[in-house]
């Protein structure tokens, strides 16, 4: 699934490539994007670092990590990224994503989440995760969206989101 495009009605899920580096960096350049997860944004070389691991894939065989530039046809920009890192032989994935600042309170992360839950739900996951810092109202709005309620669990200061799929 790591090298699967995914569409939705505005967006293609494109799977990452470190070439995606430069034009991602300053999608992600506000460090608003880094209140409720902490640091502070890569340089066009870290992140093309981090987008060099990333490809390599895990270095455990039992962790499949998937990770996708958000695409907006409309206007052919690179706007975000949603990732699943994949577990339990393929029926658990912890998923994340990010909207840069200047894309948000456009409805993209929502649309990107529902069409990654939905994708991986393809793929034959069974449980999805997220992780949501209890006071990110936009990202849990999201998480809700995409089917996911909250657990009541805390881990790590965040709330446990989850989606059983029977």
């Amino acid at each position: 699934m790591r090298t699967v495009t995914a569409r939705t009605e505005r967006l293609d899920l494109v799977p990452l490539a470190v070439e995606h580096a430069e034009e991602m960096a300053g999608v992600l350049a506000d460090p608003a994007l880094h209140t409720f997860i902490g640091g502070a944004p890569s340089t066009g070389p870290e992140l093309r670092a981090r987008y060099e691991r990333l490809a390599a894939g895990s270095p455990d065989p039992e962790t499949l990590w998937c990770n996708w530039v958000v695409l907006l046809r409309g206007e052919g920009r690179l706007t975000g990224t949603v990732q699943a890192t994949v577990t339990d032989g393929g029926r658990v994935a912890e998923v994340a994503w990010v909207t840069g600042t200047a894309w948000q309170g456009r409805g993209i992360a929502r649309e990107a989440a529902i069409g990654l839950v939905a994708l991986l739900v393809d793929e034959g996951v069974r449980t999805v995760v997220a992780h949501v810092h209890p006071e990110h109202t936009a990202s849990a709005a999201v998480a809700r969206a995409a089917g996911l309620a909250p657990t009541g669990e805390i881990q790590d200061g965040e709330v446990r989101w989850e989606r059983r799929v029977s």
